[in-house]
């Protein structure tokens, strides 16, 4: 039932029929009674919201070509999520890096773990825990050029140590933890960072850092004044 209700979720408010539920529910190889099984979620599924405040059951209604979510006004972290985003980055832009860094951290909030246990198979449900996890991932790139910004560089370098460790193909994590340590007067260790990316994208991906990293290391051993802006947002 947990696992419709998802596939709702995603696409509420948008038909979704029964073959794409068949396709989330057992990706390429549904039971051979599956769409009486999915009948029985969806009953199951439309009790649980009747005991949960959907008094009249019109949240999910039945259209000739499958079934559709209606929020209604229900709060939807999704939702919440992406308009916080909205308002860091129009606070970043402009300057305001206290409240873009609310923003950014009422955000990440929301994030509440790995989206579905990592149980996710069929294609909808597969692309959308993706896409939140390169979202909660770019939301944390934010909010570190906004602590950077704000000159916090002692807490940005351990929350990127940190990432980096987690993940370490993402060479954004990288520059940025560059950065601050060329900004901190440590330039030495700024370039055993590139070092560091440079063994581990070789080893795991056979390929040399991106074009970003490499200019940033050439203006790291050459002092470049452009250093001292701002980081772009």
């Amino acid at each position: 039932m947990e696992m419709t209700l998802a596939t709702l979720l995603v696409t509420a408010g948008r038909v979704t029929t029964k073959e794409q539920l068949v396709a989330e529910l057992w990706s390429t190889a549904p039971p051979r009674r599956a769409s009486a099984a999915v009948h029985v979620y969806l009953s199951q599924l439309r009790k649980f919201l009747v005991a949960a405040g959907d008094r009249e059951g019109r949240a999910i209604v039945t259209k000739p070509s499958g079934y559709v979510l209606h929020l209604d006004g229900a709060s939807y972290d999704v939702d919440d999520f992406q308009e916080l985003m909205r308002t860091g980055r129009a606070h970043q832009h402009a300057g305001r890096y206290e409240a873009a860094l609310e923003a950014f951290e009422g955000a990440l909030l929301l994030v509440r773990g790995p989206v579905l246990d990592g149980t996710a198979e069929g294609p909808a449900l597969s692309a959308f825990t993706t896409w939140v996890e390169e979202e909660r991932l770019d939301c944390l790139e934010l909010s570190v050029e906004a602590r950077t910004a704000l000159g916090r560089h002692r807490e940005v370098i351990s929350l990127l140590t940190g990432l980096i460790a987690q993940y370490p193909l993402r060479e954004s994590f990288y520059r940025q933890l560059m950065l601050v340590l060329y900004r901190s007067d440590r330039q030495a260790e700024a370039l055993r960072v590139y070092r560091s990316a440079q063994q581990v994208l070789r080893s795991e991906l056979g390929l040399e850092p991106c074009r970003s990293l490499r200019r940033l290391h050439q203006a790291i051993l050459t002092s470049d004044r452009l250093l001292d802006l701002p980081m772009a947002g």
